[in-house]
């Protein structure tokens, strides 16, 4: 299976908590950092950028590395009192057709940022300045949240919080999460219809607690 853009796109549709939940519940990233708009929806392939805190030479380079539909994730290692990313920076990102950025940091001109639509999740917003001196490392293994990501990895996020598919298993992630949203829309149906969550899930009925009538 080519695992291409239109792929991609479904499991931002499926959403991270069915993603994360179906493929093994691994790579769950730190719930601290969030999207700028709860109504965002992401996922694309990592263009990965290593940062010095309070330094943001190495995005304007890492942003020259990232195409239509890459995310580009960028490691501050959890520094928040500076913001590396703003409004110019995402009208940049914009023009190159890229699909979002995570930064374990900060970003500033938060508003501006939603109000161009752009998906951006992060630890922080912090209006400090930033320097243009040291150099960082572009596509690298970076560390987000306490999960590892490699270029070419997949990450999905919404509201739910954000979740890693390693490059290689994006098929079998689709294929759990279809499995997964097929199964719980089955659910929903059996639900309208009066069955009970107990016996939707298999769950025991504690011999403490006492039976409950049923409908019908």
């Amino acid at each position: 299976m080519t695992f291409g853009d239109a792929q991609i796109a479904r499991l931002a549709e499926l959403g991270a908590a069915t993603v994360y939940e179906a493929h093994g519940q691994r790579y769950a990233i730190d719930p601290a950092i969030k999207p700028l708009d709860p109504g965002t929806r992401l996922a694309g392939r990592a263009v990965t950028v290593r940062l010095d805190p309070a330094d943001n030479w190495f995005i304007h380079i890492g942003l020259l590395h990232a195409g239509p539909g890459d995310i580009l994730v960028v490691d501050v290692g959890g520094y928040t009192d500076a913001g590396p990313w703003g409004d110019v920076l995402t009208l940049a990102a914009q023009q190159r057709g890229v699909a979002g950025l995570v930064i374990d940091g900060a970003v500033r001109d938060s508003r501006d940022i939603v109000a161009a639509g752009f998906p951006a999740f992060s630890r922080g917003v912090c209006i400090r300045r930033t320097t243009k001196r040291q150099p960082g490392e572009i596509n690298v293994p970076v560390t987000i949240g306490g999960v590892p990501v490699h270029p070419g990895d997949i990450l999905v996020g919404d509201a739910d919080g954000l979740v890693r598919v390693p490059h290689d298993e994006g098929p079998a992630a689709l294929a759990a999460a279809e499995a997964r949203e097929t199964k719980e829309e089955d659910q929903r149906a059996r639900l309208e219809e009066g069955a009970w969550t107990v016996d939707l899930l298999g769950l025991p009925w504690p011999e403490s607690v006492p039976q409950l009538p049923r409908d019908g």
